[in-house]
């Protein structure tokens, strides 16, 4: 079958594939359908494989069509995509199926003309990627760090005490609240109910910041308060507004914090003798943690300048694949599933589509970022050989504690030797990326800052 085809590249990296096919090849595949069809049918008064054509066509003509018609259009399209000169950024991405402009009709007398568009690989040329001069934050770790680290260590280790009925709630105090938001009427808002959360008081660490509305309340408590949010409060859902919520104090227990000392350290490890073991080991952990974070840093910044410079069309069928990544994500933290989260949100005023649109300028920037990267990987011809992947395994096998029989069982699973090859690649390019770009100490910041601005 002679296909003749033409792509017109169209915007937000989609292309418009259009074919036609000659008039005398839709006959011949259409004649062939039809015969396929005469030797198996059986109609009243005829025997099997004797029916006439013309007796076929006038009792199935409009289904013989649209089955030739199918038929015709799928091995035309099969033969496009399978041409070894078809370039890659002509292919269709392989989440971004083809959309039909208009249902063509198939007529025999005519050529068959029909268009598609789909979303294919964007388009990037990066006119500089070395050469560049940026400052990142100086940063130490601290003894303030080291003592932060103990403090949390102290809050693990607590003991916790059920306070005596009759007790109020106070700052430092364990509790577990029910609680929900009210409508004008008093009545709970659908989906908006939770049960047996638990955190300290004073943390802050719920939704609605209801520590100070909490403090004084005795187990079994229950009250019902407004609360105001700020237009500069943290959680946007709530900034500006106004909530009626239902508190009930559930459970309220008392932390009693062990002594920072010898016994502490023990405590947490066999491996600690003294208090100073457990000091050096943070030490040791938070500087590995901070040089991590210093070169992700520099990397993502550089990235940025890159990306700055070349400008990329983000497919929207990437852009839906990102952002319902996103949304199993969250949904998992609420332990549901995508449609579960939908019906839970669905009292938001705002609702799941304006969270989704909130998060559309991020997931275009990391999708853009990728492909800068994937670009440049590409352009460097870097590869992880065997010997990389086994180095790998060996770097994993020390850190974990596993025997490297362990880890590489572990790799073979799925598609995590895969996953671990493009890892090596990236972080053969990162190498390359620092060693080709100036990056200076800026000004002076504490490390809890750092990791509060880069997560």
């Amino acid at each position: 079958m002679t296909v003749t085809k033409e792509i017109t590249r169209l915007e937000k990296s989609s292309v418009k594939l259009s074919i036609s096919i000659a008039k005398d090849d839709v006959r011949s595949e259409y004649d062939k359908i039809l015969s396929e069809h005469a030797k198996s049918i059986q109609l009243p008064g005829f025997r099997k494989g004797k029916v006439p054509k013309d007796v076929l066509i006038r009792k199935f003509g409009d289904a013989l069509k649209g089955e030739a018609l199918n038929k015709i259009m799928e091995k035309a399209v099969e033969e496009v995509f399978q041409e070894d000169a078809l370039p890659r950024e002509s292919r269709p991405l392989p989440y971004s199926t083809p959309q039909m402009e208009e249902e063509p009709k198939l007529d025999l007398e005519n050529d068959l003309n029909f268009s598609m568009t789909y979303d294919v690989l964007p388009e990037v040329k990066i006119e500089k990627w070395q050469g560049f001069e940026l400052e990142i934050p100086d940063v130490t770790i601290e003894e303030e760090d080291i003592a932060r680290e103990l403090e949390a260590i102290r809050e693990r280790n607590a003991i916790v005490l059920d306070k005596d009925d009759g007790e109020a709630a106070a700052k430092d105090d364990v509790v577990t609240v029910n609680y929900s938001e009210l409508d004008e009427s008093g009545q709970t808002l659908e989906g908006s109910a939770r049960q047996d959360f638990t955190f300290t008081l004073g943390s802050g660490r719920n939704i609605y910041k209801f520590d100070d509305e909490v403090t004084g309340m005795k187990k079994g408590e229950t009250r019902e308060f407004a609360k105001f949010f700020p237009e500069d409060f943290d959680d946007k859902e709530l900034a500006g507004k106004k909530k009626t919520l239902s508190v009930t104090l559930a459970a309220l227990k008392s932390k009693k914090l062990p002594e920072l000392d010898d016994d502490l350290a023990q405590d947490v490890d066999e491996k600690f003798q003294t208090l100073n073991d457990l000091k050096n080991s943070i030490r040791e952990r938070l500087v590995k943690d901070l040089d991590s974070r210093l070169r992700m840093l520099k990397v993502s910044s550089l990235i940025e300048k890159i990306m700055e410079g070349t400008p990329v069309e983000i497919p929207q069928s990437m852009l839906k694949l990102d952002l319902d990544s996103r949304w199993r994500n969250l949904a998992r933290n609420f332990n549901t599933d995508a449609a579960g989260l939908y019906k839970m949100m669905g009292n938001n005023p705002a609702g799941p589509e304006s969270l989704l649109e909130g998060w559309k300028p991020e997931a275009e920037k990391s999708l853009h970022f990728r492909l800068i990267v994937e670009t440049l990987i590409e352009e460097q011809k870097l590869e992880a050989s065997d010997e990389d992947v086994e180095q790998e395994f060996e770097k994993v096998a020390a850190e974990t504690g596993s025997s490297l029989e362990e880890v590489k069982k572990y790799y073979e699973a799925d598609r995590a030797r895969d996953y671990l090859k493009e890892e090596i690649k990236e972080r053969k390019f990162f190498d390359i990326l620092l060693e080709k770009n100036t990056v200076k100490p800026g000004k002076k910041e504490k490390y809890v800052d750092l990791i509060s601005k880069n997560g």
